[in-house]
């Protein structure tokens, strides 16, 4: 009786604590981050520890990508700038030069890479630097959340099937 207990107590953590993956988390926090700013693409990007290269993790983007911001985003040398940032980094529109306007800022967390979150679509002014820099407060810490969730289930599996016969 007692080992079934066991099982029934860590199959329950296991449900609770798997409902959140951290894709699904980075999805919706760019999605989020698009509707704050007004505009209609959000997305991620991380940037290695030595600060060599900067890889978008997450594009969130209209159908059919009207400002073609996907292969901007990978074209333009943005990549290269973020890699090297230390601070936000706001561009401006110039859609004769196929400049979507663009906007980044660092999200703080306790993870080894170095994150941005960033908007496409439009001007930006400091105004919008700052609301974005508020939400990337918020987002680090629900993605760190998340993974903290993820690795906790990893853990109770261990628990669960470890534990003595």
């Amino acid at each position: 009786m007692p080992n079934n207990r066991v099982d029934i107590a860590m199959r329950d953590l296991i449900s609770a604590f798997s409902c959140l993956e951290v894709a699904d988390v980075i999805d919706r926090l760019a999605r989020a981050a698009a509707v704050v700013a007004g505009t209609a693409y959000a997305g991620f990007v991380h940037v290695d520890v030595l600060r060599r290269e900067a890889r978008p993790v997450h594009v969130h983007a209209p159908p059919g990508d009207p400002l073609r911001v996907r292969r901007w985003l990978t074209e333009s040398g943005v990549l290269k700038e973020l890699a090297v940032a230390e601070e936000a980094l706001r561009l401006a529109r110039d859609e004769t030069m196929g400049e979507p306007g663009f906007l980044a800022v660092p999200v703080p967390a306790q993870l080894r890479d170095h994150t941005f979150v960033w908007v496409a679509g439009r001007g930006f002014q400091e105004g919008d630097e700052h609301l974005l820099g508020r939400f990337a407060t918020a987002a680090g810490r629900a993605v760190e959340g998340a993974r903290g969730l993820e690795t906790a289930v990893r853990l109770f599996r261990g628990v669960r099937t470890f534990r003595p016969g």
